[in-house]
């Protein structure tokens, strides 16, 4: 519980960070809404009209001439009471309803991304592990290596121009139908998969110069059964300390995917706010991001405290001791981050 109490009291004033900086960042950049909408003849989206209209409506939420401490202060009320106001560039619709719209869409692509990860990065782990320095392994990491070193949006290219332009048998845009999930979760998964196939590689290869593992086959176990009930069951566990901040970070990392594919999802409307100037939506989306992030470390943290006993005692120890409240899925970072570079 002291563990628990200390992320969230972080997470409050990490978000109060975030929002200070964003304000702030926002405030200084050159121009405005309207400013950009006149010298873009109106390519935001906005006539003259619905601009005015925008006027009125900041007016009557903020008032005329009030201070920007003052604006900043009424809009986290807004958003601590779920009511952040109207989008500049949607004046009819608000930027809760359009956060509430556009999520669900880039978090199903982030799941079904990390999914199709996980279910590949699995056996070829295993595989690349059990047949250590062999061409199995050497052939798996070089492939897995190049996938990794492609951005997102070359491999989105990649895949349009062979299935939707020489095959033609996907489409290379949209949110109509499964169809049109493919492309952009192949492109999505390539990266965590590449993360996730090393980083069960590096388990197993740690699991497998365990005691208890030669003990096992000393005993006269079948490869089957070690392999698969103490080697690999004891080199998963750490996946989940992997998995959820790599699906937070897919979850509000999907601005260039679904801008290329067309997908209606919150990252496509944070980009085309980003264009616009329009300082509600980008305020309450990247309010929005930040908390998915932290949510979902925690959350990560508190279910692998769980799962395995020894986090438990490791943390009671760092916070009577050491003071230090780095948690499992901050360490994930690291963890990723070597796997990543080290394979």
């Amino acid at each position: 519980m002291k563990f628990a109490l200390q992320r969230l009291l972080r997470m409050v004033l990490c978000l109060v960070a975030v929002s200070v900086l964003t304000f702030t960042l926002l405030q200084l950049a050159p121009g405005n809404f309207a400013d950009i909408n006149s010298a873009t003849s109106g390519s935001t989206g906005m006539d003259t009209g619905s601009t005015e209209q925008i006027g009125q409506q900041f007016n009557s939420r903020y008032g005329e001439d009030v201070p920007v401490v003052q604006q900043y202060l009424i809009f986290m009320k807004g958003a601590v009471t779920w009511d952040m106001g109207p989008s500049y560039k949607y004046p009819n619709r608000t930027v809760e309803d359009m956060i509430a719209q556009g999520f669900p869409v880039s978090a199903t692509l982030a799941v079904l991304a990390v999914i199709l990860a996980l279910a590949l990065s699995i056996p070829i782990g295993v595989i690349a592990a059990l047949r250590h320095r062999k061409l199995a392994d050497t052939g798996t990491m070089f492939v897995i290596t190049l996938g990794h070193a492609l951005p997102s949006y070359l491999s989105a290219v990649f895949l349009i121009i062979v299935f939707a332009g020489w095959l033609q048998v996907l489409p290379a845009g949209g949110w109509e139908g499964p169809q049109n999930m493919i492309l952009p979760v192949l492109a999505m998964g390539l990266g965590p998969l590449a993360v996730l196939s090393r980083y069960v590689r590096s388990a197993m290869l740690d699991t497998l110069s365990e005691e208890y593992v030669t003990a096992a086959y000393a005993k006269g176990g079948k490869p089957s059964t070690v392999v698969i009930g103490h080697v690999l069951r004891n080199s998963l566990i750490p996946l989940i300390t992997v998995s959820g901040p790599m699906l937070a970070g897919l979850m509000t990392g999907t601005l260039f995917i679904e801008t290329m594919f067309r997908i209606p999802g919150l990252g496509l409307m944070f980009t085309q706010a980003a264009a616009s100037r329009d300082m509600p939506l980008l305020m309450g989306s990247t309010l929005f991001f930040a908390i998915i992030l932290m949510v979902t470390n925690l959350l990560v943290d508190l279910v692998y405290g769980l799962i395995d006993p020894r986090i438990r005692a490791e943390s009671g120890r760092r916070l009577r001791v050491s003071k230090d409240s780095r948690g499992p899925s901050e360490k994930a970072q690291d963890s990723v981050t070597v796997a990543s570079n080290l394979g």
